[in-house]
C-alpha cells in the first residue's frame, strides 16, 4: 500500500459525524498545519464547537517574520488548516480555491490565540468559509474568508486541480 493509499484509507473514519466538543483528528501525520510528525509544522489541534471548529495556537520561533512577529504566511497556513477541519463537519474532502486574510494587528511569537472557523454558505461544490484569530483580550488580530471546492477522494491520488467556474 502506498502512502497515498494509506492516507485515503483513514479518511473514511475522519469524514464521519464528530460529536460537539470532540477533538478532531489530524489530516495526516505529516500535514504542515496539524501533522504531529512534521518537524516544521504547527501541530494545530482543533475541536468541534457546534457548527464551527475552534483551536488555540501559539506560534514559535520557527514562524518568525519580523523580530517577535509571526510571518503572515504562517498565519495563513494555520487558518487554511483550520478550514480543513470544517470539512470533517461537512463530510467530504475539499481543496482551497481562494484564501483571503486580513491582518488587523501584529500576531506575536509565543502568544496564545483562539481560532474559530465556520461554513457561511454552500453553492454546489463551493463551500464559503470564514475564520477569526483572536487574542486573549478579545481583540481580533486577523480575519479570513475562503472558498473551498469539494472533491472526490480520488483527487488526492492524482495530479491536478478541480475546475470550477466562478
Amino acid at each position: 500500500m502506498t502512502d497515498a493509499e494509506a492516507l485515503l484509507a483513514t479518511w473514511e473514519q475522519k469524514f464521519r459525524p464528530h460529536p460537539d466538543g470532540a477533538d478532531l483528528p489530524a489530516h495526516h501525520n505529516h500535514c504542515l498545519g496539524c501533522g504531529p510528525d512534521n518537524p516544521h509544522g504547527h501541530r494545530l489541534q482543533a475541536r468541534r464547537h457546534g457548527d464551527s471548529v475552534v483551536a488555540s495556537h501559539s506560534f514559535d520561533g520557527r514562524h518568525v517574520g519580523a523580530p517577535g512577529i509571526v510571518h503572515g504566511g504562517a498565519v495563513a497556513t494555520v487558518i487554511d488548516d483550520l478550514y480543513g477541519f470544517l470539512l470533517y463537519l461537512v463530510g467530504t474532502p475539499a481543496v482551497t480555491r481562494r484564501l483571503t486574510v486580513d491582518y488587523l494587528a501584529p500576531v506575536l511569537i509565543g502568544t496564545t490565540y483562539r481560532l474559530e472557523g465556520s461554513v457561511t454558505s454552500r453553492e454546489g461544490r463551493k463551500l464559503f468559509v470564514a475564520a477569526s484569530l483572536t487574542a486573549s483580550d478579545g481583540r481580533s488580530v486577523a480575519t479570513s474568508t475562503a472558498v473551498f471546492v469539494t472533491v472526490g477522494v480520488d483527487h488526492f491520488g492524482r495530479c491536478g486541480a478541480p475546475s470550477v467556474d466562478d
